[in-house]
């Protein structure tokens, strides 16, 4: 499967919604609990600093997508914070790499000095993986500071790169 990452367009809303949504529900990586609904995704994604997708190229489908915008305000403003959605029916063609190498890209050339991941559930282990191959840096564990939709909690992990 050949993917192409892009800039985000109004038109993709759906399918992004679809994909964003489908980890919502799945309950063990966002932190949202409510699926967007047409509105609350158009203003979500509206309300970003950059936004994009990554699609199969021969099929033209939307395969994922992530967002980014500032971690924090004022002093803290330079670090951003980004989060990333695979379709399910997609997962295991490196999706997740190609979204994360063009994040680190748009990132930089949106003026931010690091990127950095609040809340990395401890037991998503492909996303970890991927994150330390890449050079982020974990800072530490946050004991069960992650409800998963089952009611549990996981250790979260923070981690950090500089752009």
């Amino acid at each position: 499967m050949e993917i192409k990452v892009r800039a985000y367009e109004e038109n993709d809303l759906p399918e992004v919604i679809a994909i964003w949504n489908e980890i919502v529900e799945e309950g063990n990586a966002f932190p949202q609990e409510e699926p967007l609904t047409y509105e609350t995704g158009k203003s979500f994604f509206a309300a970003q600093t950059y936004n994009a997708v990554a699609i199969n190229a021969e099929t033209g489908k939307i395969c994922g997508c992530y967002i980014l915008h500032p971690n924090n305000v004022g002093r803290c403003s330079h670090i951003c914070n980004a989060s990333y959605a695979v379709s399910s029916e997609c997962r295991g063609y490196h999706l997740g790499e190609k979204l994360v190498m063009d994040c680190l890209v748009q990132a930089k050339q949106h003026g931010f000095g690091v990127l950095q991941f609040n809340a990395v559930v401890a037991t998503n282990i492909h996303a970890r993986h991927l994150y330390e191959r890449l050079g982020f840096t974990q800072l530490g564990t946050i004991p069960k500071g992650f409800r998963m939709k089952d009611g549990h909690y996981e250790d979260i992990c923070p981690y950090y790169h500089k752009l």
